[in-house]
């Protein structure tokens, strides 16, 4: 497979949190990743900065040790990850003080790109961006990565952008959200406007209805107190559903590019319409073979805070009228999988007979695991005995199809960090867009809250409550099977 590669300029990204969990995880060894794989130019550095007292020699070796826990099977070449490692440094920072500031203004240079990515808590975004100006760090080319979440309600989202847009212009600000940068989600934009066979049958007339799923079978686990203040509809739906809702959904833009794109999504926001309490189910799963309840979890007996919510959207414009979209996301559940599942309309008219007549087009389009996507069409049974149909799936999974190439394909944190040294902005959320998702999604929360609605609870390991099965039963329709 070849394929084109835009270059990447010479760069310094400084890391704040940079002894977290995160860089540790998935940011590091992304970035080694890139580095192996010939994208981080020679002369490009990486300086981690965080309140930990400790040298270079010692931040080198932690991230060495965080490669050879958390990489692939790159981590076994040390003779590229010395080299990378030596291009590490790090300044141990006060983000609310002086301390650490004058040192790292000595070691970012002005001459190549600059990103600051802000792997903290939000409540210190101000301070970093007030003291990276004070201590003329940053300049009008700076790029700042700011992770979710970003607020907790439209109100706190609106300071939030107002605290960055004091220092920082829109065009240098990068909200990361790591589903954009998968790749299946970034092929959705592909399969959309690059092929003829799907585009003209993208609305209403040809779509019955659309199911997103992002089911885990982790729990809360150890962010348990974080969790009970946010819930699946903060942590999930506002974020990444909405996201993905934006991209199976939305108009042509008239070019692929930042705005344009986001432009597009930001329409399609604006055009849901609020939802119906009984087009809502909350859930909170219950003490299982594998683990404890969510109120174990987050340490919190009397919890109303949903560990799953499904819920039936619909889109005011002229494409997606009357088609449902049907979201689902849950913790504690049956299989791991992220889906988006387009169900085509019936025929208008068929000329078989009896049962053999009920099959409909489905396309699939899996994030994870298995990334790729299936079509599933209708063709006769092979043999003799007549006209009997069959479905059968045309099968894409990416492992399979783009082979060994298929390994290469970088992880989401990586892609979105080198977008980010690019001044690529397609896959990052824009402050406009941001604002538009809590403000369809405040009146949701403040609504079962004034209503003082429960979650149901449903048993760990399943697909959640019943109540939402019972949700598309009603419209004689059922959910994707979450398959183990």
């Amino acid at each position: 497979m070849v394929s084109r590669v835009i270059p990447v300029e010479t760069f310094d990204l400084v890391i704040f949190g940079g002894t977290g969990d995160l860089a540790r995880r998935k940011i590091l060894p992304g970035l080694f990743r890139r580095f192996r794989s010939g994208q981080m130019p020679v002369g490009s550095r990486i300086i981690g900065a965080a309140r930990s007292e400790m040298d270079t020699a010692a931040y080198r070796s932690m991230i060495a040790e965080a490669v050879a826990e958390f990489g692939g099977d790159e981590k076994n070449d040390t003779k590229s990850l010395d080299a990378f490692v030596a291009a590490l440094d790090y300044v141990a920072i006060d983000a609310k003080g002086d301390g650490g500031w004058v040192e790292l203004a000595g070691l970012v240079r002005s001459d190549v790109v600059q990103a600051f990515y802000f792997s903290v808590a939000p409540s210190l975004f101000g301070d970093l961006a007030e003291r990276l100006h004070t201590h003329k760090i940053a300049n009008a080319q700076s790029r700042i990565v700011v992770e979710k979440p970003f607020g907790r309600d439209l109100e706190t989202a609106r300071a939030l952008n107002k605290t960055l847009a004091a220092h920082f212009d829109e065009s240098q600000i990068y909200r990361i959200d790591h589903y954009l940068g998968k790749e299946t989600v970034q092929n959705l934009m592909a399969v959309r406007f690059g092929n003829m066979l799907f585009e003209p049958l993208w609305n209403n007339h040809y779509v019955d209805h659309i199911q997103i799923t992002v089911a885990e079978t982790v729990g809360v686990g150890g962010r348990g107190g974080y969790y009970d203040k946010s819930g699946a509809m903060r942590d999930m739906v506002q974020n990444h559903l909405m996201q993905l809702l934006c991209l199976i959904a939305m108009e042509p833009p008239n070019q692929y590019g930042p705005d344009e794109v986001r432009d597009e999504k930001l329409k399609v926001i604006r055009a849901l319409q609020p939802v119906a309490p009984h087009h809502i189910v909350r859930g909170q799963y219950d003490a299982g073979p594998d683990g404890p309840s969510y109120r174990e979890d987050a340490e919190n007996p009397r919890s109303f805070t949903e560990s799953f919510i499904a819920m039936k959207c619909e889109i005011a414009n002229w494409r997606w009228a009357g088609v449902p979209f049907y979201l689902r996301t849950g913790k504690r559940m049956k299989a791991r999988s992220s889906e988006i599942t387009v169900y085509f309309k019936d025929l208008g008219h068929t000329i078989f007979e009896g049962d053999v007549a009920r099959h409909r087009n489905i396309l699939s389009i899996r994030l994870q695991p298995n990334e790729g996507m299936d079509l599933q069409v209708t063709i006769k049974e092979p043999g003799p005995g007549g006209m009997r149909l069959i479905d059968v799936p045309l099968d894409m999974t990416f492992a399979d199809a783009l082979g060994p190439d298929a390994e290469e394909v970088p992880d989401a944190y990586e892609r979105l960090i080198m977008d980010v040294i690019r001044g690529n902005q397609t896959l990052f959320m824009r402050g406009d867009e941001v604002e538009a998702a809590w403000g369809w999604t405040d009146p949701l929360i403040n609504g079962w809250e004034a209503r003082n609605d429960v979650p149901k609870h449903y048993e760990a390991g399943s697909a959640g409550p019943e109540d939402a099965l019972a949700m598309l039963h009603r419209d004689g329709r059922k959910w994707r099977e979450l398959k183990a």
